[in-house]
Formats: C-alpha cells, sequence, structure tokens
C-alpha cells in the first residue's frame, strides 16, 4: 500500500510539473485548454491548478466574459512574484537579472569592470546585487535559484567550468561559492547553449524543433543545437563552440589572424575598436556602428558579415536546421542589411538546404543569456513543484 501511495503521488507531482511548465513556457491559458493539451479530465486539472495557487507559483485570473459564450473557464497565470536569477560574468561586465515564471525579467543590472573578473569578483557582485534587490525590486518575491552562463567549456554532470580562457578560469568551482554565499541552489552552464534554450523557449525559435544558435560576446563565439526539440550537449557538455572552426578563408587579405578561427575573424574588439568605443554595451556598439563612424568601420562590418555568412552556410549544410538565431554582436553585423546578409548565407547552402531556412536576430535580445541562464534555474521547481 506504501508503494503504491508513493507511486500515486510521484504521478501527482509529474502532472503539477507538466501545468507549470505550460503556463511559464506557453503563457496563460484556461482550465479547459490545459485540460486538452495534458489530457487529464477537469477535476485532476482544477486540483492540480489549485495545489500550484496554494503554493504561490499561479494565479488564476476570470476571463473576459464578453468574448465567450456560455460559462467560460479561469484563467491560470504563472506568478511573476516567483523568480530566478540569472547571471553573464563577461570579460569587460557582469550582467544580473532576476527573471519571474513566465519569463520576464523583474530587475536587471550592468556592472561594468576594470579588468577581468575573478572568482571571488563575481561571487562579491552578485552576492550584494541580489541582497539589495531583496530588500527592494525584489521584496515578497520568492527567489528559488540562480543560473550562470559562462563563456567557456562546462562540464554538464557537475557545472565545473572547465575553461573560460578570455576569463581565465580552468577548472573553477563557480556553483558552491555562490550557493553559500546567496543560500541558493546554483546551476552553472555554457552561454551559449543557455542562450540557444531562451530563444527556443520565449524568443526568435519558438515555433521550431531544429535550431542553430551562434552567440556573439566579449569573449567570443560560442553556440547551441537544437534538433527534434532537444539541445545537443555532446560527451561532455562542450558541444557548440563554433568560434573554434576555421571558416576557410582563401584569400588572405581577408584574413586577420594566422589561424583564422571564426572568434578571431568575427570579434567584437574589432568593432569597437573601429567604431572607437573603449567600452559599452551591445546597444552602444549598435548605435555607434549606425552612426557615421567612417570607412575603416564598414570596411571591417562588410569583412566579419563575409566570414559569418560563409560558416552559417556551413552550419546549415551540416545540420538542415529550419532557422538560425544570432545572438550578441552578430546580430548587429546581420542588421546592417538583413536581406543582403540572409541572400549571402543562402548562397553559400545547398539549395534544397536554404530552401525552408529563415535567419534572425535573437529576439530576446540583450537579455538572453539572462533568461537562459534563470531557465536552467527554473528546472528543479518545473521537475517537482512541491520540492
Amino acid at each position: 500500500m506504501r508503494e503504491r501511495a508513493t507511486a500515486v503521488e510521484g504521478v501527482r507531482r509529474t502532472n503539477l510539473g507538466e501545468v507549470l511548465r505550460l503556463v511559464h513556457h506557453e503563457g496563460p491559458r484556461s482550465r479547459s485548454l490545459i485540460t486538452a493539451e495534458t489530457g487529464l479530465n477537469r477535476s485532476t486539472v482544477a486540483d492540480l491548478v489549485t495545489a500550484l495557487v496554494d503554493r504561490g507559483l499561479v494565479e488564476e485570473q476570470e476571463p473576459d466574459q464578453t468574448k465567450r459564450v456560455g460559462r467560460p473557464s479561469p484563467v491560470v497565470t504563472a506568478s511573476a512574484d516567483v523568480v530566478a536569477i540569472g547571471v553573464n560574468p563577461e570579460v569587460d561586465a557582469i550582467e544580473i537579472g532576476a527573471v519571474g515564471l513566465g519569463g520576464g525579467l523583474r530587475a536587471r543590472a550592468r556592472i561594468e569592470l576594470s579588468g577581468v573578473p575573478s572568482i571571488a569578483d563575481v561571487v562579491d557582485t552578485v552576492s550584494g546585487t541580489v541582497e539589495q534587490w531583496r530588500e527592494d525590486e525584489l521584496s515578497g518575491c520568492r527567489v528559488v535559484g540562480l543560473g550562470v552562463a559562462v563563456p567557456g567549456l562546462v562540464r554538464t554532470s557537475d557545472g565545473l567550468v572547465r575553461l573560460a580562457p578570455h576569463l581565465g578560469w580552468r577548472d573553477e568551482d563557480l556553483a558552491t561559492p555562490l550557493a553559500d554565499a546567496l543560500g541558493l541552489a546554483v546551476t552553472v552552464g555554457n552561454d551559449a547553449s543557455l542562450g540557444a534554450r531562451a530563444e527556443h523557449l520565449f524568443g526568435a525559435a519558438r515555433e521550431h524543433a531544429d535550431v542553430v544558435y551562434l552567440n556573439g560576446g566579449a569573449s567570443g563565439i560560442g553556440g547551441g543545437v537544437i534538433l527534434d526539440g532537444t539541445l545537443i550537449r555532446g560527451a561532455g557538455g562542450y558541444a557548440g563552440e563554433w568560434g573554434q572552426t576555421r571558416p576557410g578563408i582563401a584569400n588572405e587579405a581577408h584574413r586577420r589572424t594566422h589561424d583564422g578561427v571564426l572568434e578571431d575573424e568575427v570579434n567584437r574588439a574589432r568593432l569597437m575598436a573601429a567604431a572607437t568605443l573603449v567600452s559599452g554595451d551591445d546597444a552602444a556598439l549598435a548605435a555607434a556602428l549606425a552612426g557615421d563612424p567612417g570607412p575603416t568601420a564598414d570596411e571591417e562590418v562588410i569583412r566579419q558579415r563575409r566570414v559569418l555568412a560563409a560558416t552559417i552556410g556551413n552550419a546549415a549544410n551540416v545540420l538542415n536546421p529550419s532557422m538560425i538565431v544570432l545572438g550578441g554582436f552578430l546580430s548587429i553585423l546581420r542588421d546592417r542589411d538583413p536581406e543582403e546578409f540572409d541572400a549571402d548565407v543562402r548562397a553559400r547552402s545547398l539549395a534544397v538546404v536554404a530552401e525552408d531556412l529563415q535567419i534572425a536576430s535573437a529576439a530576446l535580445g540583450q537579455d538572453r543569456l539572462l533568461i537562459g541562464a534563470a531557465e536552467a534555474a527554473f528546472a528543479r521547481l518545473l521537475a517537482d513543484p512541491l520540492g
């Protein structure tokens, strides 16, 4: 009898997680729609929603009575007061965001740095910011965890940062000191993989099951691949290092380094220098390049667009995605002339591969990595809302 009770409770927890996942990822929906989407009966859905309301994870609202005939079903909405913290440490800044259930940002901070941050710097900066938010912006909120999007190789099994070369981190444990400082569960992952997940769930790739995502940041270029709806991590969690591929630049006049790896050729620092910027986020870089930075900047943008298009053509031919999403400074390069850039990619792809291919800039903009990191922190809650 005890085993049967345990099994029933396990099924209930799974169903609670499925209902919470639906309203978190897909948005507000009526009880009747949840019933249809889950295949559960109405009374079971009513019980599950009540349990989630009691836990403060969802809210129920009365529907618009003027838009339906008959008795409308209450609308279930994820509680924005249940939040996870997302963090992205970079060579020039540490970005921190508080993301509510449903994917909306509650608070955001970008702390500019004068030097490359150490693990201790990240812990001090993040803990200080989060503690201040708990007193102000997040007062009354429930913080369920923290996720970190690291520009480097992160081991899936335990979140150990094996190598973040631009940060100078090797075999570093970031999760433990952050957890000790904040009293929160901490999840650490690769920034581009988390960005891919965010764009797939909430951004430009929502309607696509096969996606290639390339992320351009101050540390270089990474990527994520989603095939048949599943994020591909690789044997150790290191898949997606697009920045280390060699795009094969035949014309040496177009090559900027001897090795010619992608993140050396397509490079944010080069764009910043061409735009005569010493510091600033992607919005500042985009504004500077959209102005009149001069012929040197224009030449650099054109060169980088050409190399990037070749790389994306290779990705399309190998993986046959239906959507390719560009984030960070890569989206700035595309947005200079999206139609020309997309046409260049298709010209470098097999005709049948290019037929249904869509290319887009990250819809979540500068929040994509923070939302992706927070999503990793939400995973435990979505798996077991009663845990």
